[in-house]
């Protein structure tokens, strides 16, 4: 049987707001598999006597035990208690618990081929505070899952968009392009474009690092020192994957139709386009890694925490498409 690990990461955040509203909502019978969520009843509890909600919580032990969804209803399981659990204010006091959390929902994963991992957003800072070297969920399951390497990939119903480079200075970006980087994350993104979504020959679009794409040479050199000789090769291996071409007409109506998905070269390269065109419909995508998970394509919003405002959408599509990737 099928079945989603919702992680939700930040206690303070909304999500643990995110699963008791959709728990509430006609929605959840709906989905068709049934979720477990990795946290600390009482977490889930308290914020829904915030929330003004009656929510039945139904501890479980292993996966096993995991049974249809039940309107009004979460099935959890305990792995860590939530030292603080109360909405919007943030402490480094939960930041062992967020890990324990998703370091559990990662492994049982792994051992769980007809599991995937569902995502609710973390405040890196937090974690931070306790693992100086963490950059974010991607990196974190990337380790966990002791993969080579990893790619991360939003998407949408209106376009995929993956990075070369995730959470780092833009001064460090350039330092990062290399030739084999971009044969690696072009390798990932055809190869999971082609198993995970079932597209027999992707067309992907590779975004320069420069503007204009370098306009040979005289902006910049990466394009002809690593991205262009990095297509060349993945030609060979009969991947259709395009020149760099300049980001500031790449996402036209014409590119975007015939385009299956998108490398850029950096964070705010791509996902302000993905997030103008579908924000709060969209979702993040892990590739490269033994294990399906899926994500929302917001943060913690801890200005609404706890106050029922917060917008289920991105979380539903998340547990949609990862029930369609299992």
């Amino acid at each position: 049987m099928k079945k989603i690990i919702y992680s939700p990461g930040e206690p303070a955040g909304i999500g643990p707001d995110l699963i008791i509203q959709l728990a509430l909502s006609k929605e959840w019978e709906a989905l068709k598999v049934p979720v477990v969520v990795i946290g600390d009843p009482k977490l889930f509890a308290d914020r829904a006597n915030k929330l003004k909600k009656r929510l039945k919580i139904v501890e479980l032990d292993n996966l096993e035990e995991i049974k249809k969804n039940k309107k009004s209803a979460i099935q959890i399981i305990k792995v860590s208690n939530c030292k603080n659990t109360n909405a919007g204010k943030l402490t480094t006091l939960n930041a062992q618990y967020v890990l324990d959390v998703l370091d559990y929902a990662i492994k049982k994963t792994i051992y769980n081929k007809d599991a995937a991992l569902v995502t609710g957003p973390l405040n890196k800072e937090m974690i931070i505070s306790i693992s100086k070297t963490f950059t974010g969920h991607t990196e974190y399951i990337q380790k966990v899952t002791k993969s080579n390497d990893v790619l991360m990939m939003l998407a949408s119903n209106k376009l995929r968009v993956a990075l070369a480079t995730t959470h780092i200075p833009l001064k460090s970006v350039p330092k990062k392009i290399t030739k084999n980087l971009i044969k690696n994350k072009i390798r990932i993104l055809n190869n999971d474009l082609k198993d995970k979504f079932n597209i027999k020959k992707p067309n992907i679009k590779i975004l320069g690092l420069n503007p204009h794409a370098g306009e040979n040479g005289k902006i910049g050199k990466e394009e002809l020192e690593h991205i262009k000789p990095a297509v060349k090769e993945l030609r060979k291996s009969n991947i259709n994957v395009s020149m760099p071409i300049s980001a500031d007409t790449a996402f036209s109506h014409k590119i975007l139709k015939e385009t299956d998905a998108y490398l850029g070269m950096y964070h705010d390269q791509v996902l302000p386009v993905l997030k103008a065109l579908s924000f709060g419909n969209s979702i993040n995508i892990t590739l490269g890694v033994p294990i399906i998970r899926t994500s929302v394509d917001h943060g913690v919003a801890l200005d609404i925490s706890g106050t029922n405002k917060a917008d289920t959408s991105s979380l539903i599509l998340a547990i949609k498409t990862a029930k369609k990737l299992i």
